[in-house]
């Protein structure tokens, strides 16, 4: 399933971990004298992003452990209770690392040409998506699913500090495809639009439906810088994914994207064929 959704043959979820983390976490922060917000700011974290660690709903980034250590007293409480926390509910096994990596990274750059990325996809698009690849999951599955990838959405925060840029080249097909149905999909050109005039971070091009020259042909690339300025890339597949730390493959991998980036419309011409086919849907 795309960006690591829970499928057949994954292992067993458990938010059990998390839980009792984000509500150690609470309990430590209330104790302080501090509210969400104003902790958010000590850890560099929006407070959004410490209710969903404090709920359970997000597995917490190394930067933030560390962070609310210190911020609660550095106790060491919170380092020995993070060892625990082996699974996220709603990602795959083979998801988790490169969604940790993305919780930092300063730049995110993401080819598709299956289905929209999932930092950019509504509700009713995941659960389309969920309900259309076999085998069907259950109801508990399926809210675990749209959690996780809705708490990975505000990674497009520009309140991140420093937020991270992002570029999206999608195909035109995705769109015309029309995964749910027409009123699924107007709702996803709303919102890609919104994403657009919202949030001068990410750039969204299209690659058009006709491309004689495309240098994607060998599927999505995902390519992601950290803080310290060292850059993976992301290979997923069927039922598998694969972080590529390799330098060599990482500049193939750039060589590609760079020409693909040539090849699609530009972040202007971009949005003004995705209001065109919203006014066609």
């Amino acid at each position: 399933m795309v960006d690591g959704a829970t499928g057949a043959g994954s292992e067993p979820e458990s938010s059990d971990s998390l839980r009792t983390f984000g509500a150690v976490v609470q309990a430590l922060r209330e104790h302080a004298g501090l509210n969400r917000e104003a902790f958010g700011k000590l850890v560099r974290f929006s407070k959004h992003t410490v209710a969903s660690v404090e709920l359970g709903r997000r597995m917490p980034d190394p930067a933030f452990v560390e962070r609310a250590e210190l911020a609660t007293g550095n106790t060491g409480a919170l380092r020995r209770a993070a060892e625990y926390l082996v699974r996220e509910p709603g990602l795959a096994s083979w998801f988790r690392q490169w969604a940790r990596l993305e919780q930092t990274a300063i730049s995110l750059n993401t080819y598709e040409c299956r289905v929209m990325p999932g930092l950019l996809q509504t509700e009713a698009y995941m659960r389309a998506v969920s309900m259309s690849v076999p085998p069907l999951p259950d109801e508990d599955q399926l809210n675990e699913r749209m959690t996780a990838r809705l708490n990975r959405q505000e990674l497009l925060s520009t309140q991140r500090k420093p937020p991270c840029a992002f570029n999206f080249i999608i195909e035109q097909a995705v769109l015309e495809r029309r995964t749910g149905g027409d009123e699924v999909t107007r709702e996803l050109m709303d919102h890609l639009l919104g994403v657009i005039d919202r949030h001068w971070n990410v750039e969204i091009q299209i690659m058009p439906l006709r491309q004689s020259v495309h240098a994607g042909l060998d599927g999505p690339i995902r390519l992601l810088e950290t803080p310290e300025n060292q850059w993976y890339a992301y290979s997923e597949g069927q039922q598998n994914g694969r972080l590529i730390s390799d330098k060599k493959e990482i500049s193939l991998i750039h060589q590609r994207y760079a020409k693909l980036r040539t090849q699609a419309l530009t972040p202007e011409d971009s949005k003004s064929l995705l209001e065109q086919m919203r006014g066609e849907v």
